[in-house]
């Protein structure tokens, strides 16, 4: 009821803005435009004594025309006049009927103001009867799903989550639970939960290889593209199970040149291709991965680079032998293309969701990381700009801004300076997580590299307290405090 009261109220307000202007004729209209054509009238006597006075007209001439214009004038003080006494005679009508004088409006206008006044709210009624859900309750904005408007995922999925949840709440101990809902975490963006919940399935489930994958590369994308231990830790993992396994040797790998030992990873980058199948489609992410290897060890990419294996072919069969043979080595050349093209395709897809929501931060997080790995350093450093302009104080965001401005920097063996720019956002990034391992890292390798070996040694003795001495990370992090006070 209350909402037919106000909507009532507001459409009569609105009747009431828009009719009573069409009912009202312009007070002094006539008074104006008298007042107008007098002005011109004056003039042209002026301009008459001058053309005389010039010798222009002569005085006949000047004489029928005065007497013209004051016939004018005359007529137009006569008109005055008459509108006074009309007016004079409707106000005293108006008197009588005990009413105020008033302008009267134009027959048209009135009759518009008539139809206005009945269809504004008829055709209001009508539109709102059609369209309109009188029986739909108040939503406050705290109980709305901004999440689906805002093209986040359907409902029926949300409920499906909230119910596998309440099932591994009761449950705990299901890995394939837990997988399913970390996938659809990571789907969704949300890494952090999804890496949580992988790896409850990872210590449920024990050595498959394709969940440790999986929760070792959303460990990486939470982590803005660096290897975390536990992410090493998982690949390394999966290589003791299956030494040949191409995930998990390529994020070995680069866990290895991450921590700064580059000549291992580029062996490990080396071996891999070198077992590697031509149309496989990480030959080329890999190639990448070499060459930039070889830079920073002052070698030549073309030289260290091995040659991978011939493109797989498809089984022969007894007849066409040949034919066959070459079909297949067709057909893999072009699954090779198709996983570029797919690859290329799911970058283009993000990067086109993310320009109609730009807000997505995890998303601009997970562009970047995907250009860096292509090899579009630039692209990289512009997506994980506007993830830093959306969220200026995350640390993770941080690190990924000054991970991609580092990575489009010329490799070099010798130590030197990193841009201002990405050491001011590790600066920040430390300041807002003081224990924030990355950070840390960077910023030792930065002041090592410049000759500031208090701060150095200060950063890596930070870091060293995060790890325990049977870990890999303490030996490399103690390695390099030795050096640092040996003057290396």
């Amino acid at each position: 009821m209350l909402f037919w009261i106000v909507a009532a109220a507001l459409t009569a307000a609105v009747v009431l803005l828009i009719v009573p202007p069409l009912l009202r004729k312009p007070e002094g209209a006539a008074e104006e435009r008298a007042a107008y054509d007098l002005e011109v009238y004056r003039d042209q006597l002026g301009e008459l004594e001058r053309d005389q006075g010039r010798g222009l007209i002569s005085e006949a001439q000047a004489a029928a025309a005065r007497a013209e214009i004051g016939r004018r004038m005359l007529a137009i003080a006569d008109r005055g006049k008459g509108s006074a006494k009309g007016g004079a005679k409707d106000g005293a009508k108006d008197a009588k009927k005990g009413m105020a004088p008033a302008a009267r409006a134009p027959r048209s206008a009135m009759a518009l103001a008539a139809l206005l006044a009945v269809l504004l709210p008829l055709g209001t009624l009508a539109v709102y009867g059609k369209l309109g859900r009188p029986e739909l309750p108040a939503q406050p904005l705290a109980s709305r799903n901004l999440d689906h408007e805002r093209g986040g995922p359907p409902k029926n999925v949300l409920a499906a989550m909230d119910k596998l949840k309440a099932q591994l709440a009761e449950t705990p101990d299901d890995p394939q639970g837990w997988a399913i809902l970390g996938q659809a975490y990571a789907k969704m963006g949300r890494l952090p939960e999804a890496a949580d919940a992988l790896g409850k399935a990872v210590a449920l489930a024990g050595d498959d290889l394709e969940l440790l994958g999986s929760y070792g590369e959303v460990l990486i994308s939470a982590n803005g593209g660096t290897v975390p231990d536990e992410a090493r830790k998982t690949f390394d993992r999966m290589l003791a199970k299956d030494p040949t396994e191409p995930r998990a040797r390529f994020y070995a790998a680069l866990a290895r040149f991450q921590a700064g030992d580059t000549k291992d990873a580029l062996e490990r980058w080396s071996a891999l291709l070198a077992e590697t199948h031509a149309d496989a489609p990480w030959v080329p992410v890999v190639r990448a991965q070499i060459a930039e290897a070889a830079k920073a060890l002052n070698l030549d990419p073309a030289k260290v680079t091995p040659e991978p294996l011939p493109a797989q072919q498809q089984p022969p069969v007894a007849q066409n032998q040949g034919q066959n043979q070459g079909q297949g080595q067709a057909q893999g050349q072009a699954d090779g293309e198709d996983q570029q093209q797919m690859i290329r395709g799911m970058v283009d897809g993000l990067a086109a969701r993310l320009e109609a929501n730009p807000d997505d931060v995890d998303g601009w997080l997970r562009l970047s990381r995907s250009y860096g790995v292509m090899g579009e350093s630039v692209k990289a450093i512009d997506a994980a700009r506007k993830a830093r302009e959306r969220a200026p104080q995350r640390p993770d965001v941080l690190v990924a801004y000054a991970s991609a401005l580092l990575s489009a920097e010329p490799r070099s063996s010798k130590p030197g300076p990193m841009p201002e720019e990405a050491v001011a956002a590790l600066r920040q990034a430390l300041a807002a997580e003081p224990d924030n391992r990355d950070a840390l890292w960077l910023l030792g390798l930065n002041a090592a590299g410049v000759g500031q070996t208090t701060e150095a040694t200060d950063l890596w003795t930070r870091l060293l307290a995060q790890f325990k001495p049977e870990e890999p990370e303490y030996t490399l992090i103690r390695a390099r405090l030795d050096s640092l006070k040996a003057g290396g």
